[in-house]
């Protein structure tokens, strides 16, 4: 029977459209056959390498990669992908560290998405609350002022929350900017937004650390838990049912808050921001981006809690506002919000309806 196949010179002509001669296939042959090691030779075949010279560095190391993640010669000088000590007294010849793609990878990838979701996905649950339970206006205004918080108390806050508001915007465009800023402003406006971003960001996150320091000395004596403040935790501060809940001078959720977001958060945030921040005390590049990673997380976390409290703050508690900014509640107010402090407060000295409060009488200061 005869063959239906055709040579394989014939196959060869016909797919190269040239004579394919027996030492032509010889060759493709070999080439062929050596493709498979060559690029099975290059270690971490699933890396995503970030710029061309890092994959012709995985090609010259072959089957030869560092000691490994925890080992002190890990990674080769000049080229380090896990290194975790320093190569003298610093980093300066190290011109390559692969693990930044890392870095890189999940800082604009995972933890940049979820941070934009909250981000974004807060205020509008903060709007869903807002209509859903607006709070009804002070019925009743007493024609009394208690003084809640004192000159150098106001001080304290205004500063550490302007620092604060400063940090978040620059926070945002260095973090964002790139992806969302730079298409519509163009290269060379974006590039004087990021900068003077970044400078002003270096520059108040250590004021934004000794304004925090303060306030923690200033407010700590009146966020100190009772027994009472399970109660508000228990009722979610009436939040939901309309029902007032008496509280002291602060109630449970600006504890929380206190605790919680001005001292966790803002430590967090703070080591990790000198870290980042000064940059020439030994720290190894691994160092400055774990660093990254909780700074951002704890930033984010910060920025949300704190677009709540500031909700309660305003809309949230009619009159709260004007005692940050003027030291000074109505009383019917103070008896709604803070009754137990209210009591507090007027059992001191028993106010006159037709006086209004002045430091050293019924409202004049907290005991």
């Amino acid at each position: 029977m005869r063959s239906s196949s055709r040579p394989l010179s014939s196959l060869l002509r016909s797919l190269f459209g040239s004579p394919i001669t027996a030492w032509h296939a010889l060759a493709l042959l070999c080439a062929l056959a050596l493709a498979g090691p060559v690029l099975a030779e290059v270690p971490h075949k699933n890396a995503k390498p970030a710029y061309a010279e890092e994959q012709t560095i995985l090609q010259a190391e072959k089957n030869s990669p560092g000691q490994g993640f925890g080992s002190a010669s890990s990674g080769k000088v000049h080229v380090d992908r896990h290194y975790l000590g320093q190569y003298g007294s610093t980093e300066g010849t190290v011109i390559l560290q692969r693990g930044g793609n890392t870095w890189r990878l999940l800082r604009n990838g995972p933890i940049a998405t979820v941070s934009g979701f909250l981000l974004l996905a807060t205020p509008l649950l903060i709007l869903g609350v807002y209509l859903g339970t607006r709070p009804a206006p002070l019925q009743h205004n007493a024609g009394r002022r208690i003084e809640r918080f004192t000159r150098w108390k106001r001080w304290v806050h205004w500063a550490t929350a302007y620092s604060f508001l400063a940090l978040a915007v620059t926070g945002v465009v260095i973090l964002f900017g790139k992806k969302v800023m730079l298409p519509w402003m163009g290269h060379d406006v974006f590039y004087f937004v990021a900068m003077l971003s970044k400078l002003i960001h270096n520059f108040v996150g250590p004021l934004f650390i000794v304004c925090s320091v303060i306030m923690f000395v200033a407010f700590v004596r009146d966020n100190v838990f009772r027994r009472w403040d399970w109660q508000w935790i228990k009722g979610a501060g009436g939040l939901l049912s309309r029902e007032k809940i008496p509280a002291g001078y602060f109630n449970a959720g600006e504890k929380i808050w206190f605790w919680g977001g001005v001292v966790l958060l803002g430590l967090l945030m703070s080591v990790t921001g000198l870290l980042l921040d000064f940059v020439n005390f030994g720290q190894t590049r691994y160092t400055l981006q774990i660093a990254n990673y909780l700074h951002l997380v704890g930033a984010t976390l910060y920025m949300v809690a704190a677009m709540g409290h500031i909700y309660l703050g305003t809309l949230g508690s009619p009159d709260a506002y004007r005692g940050m900014r003027e030291g000074t509640v109505d009383a019917n107010w103070a008896k709604a919000h803070h009754e137990i402090w209210y009591d507090e407060v007027a059992n001191i000295t028993p106010p006159s309806p037709t006086q209004p409060a002045r430091p050293g009488n019924a409202g004049g200061r907290r005991p």
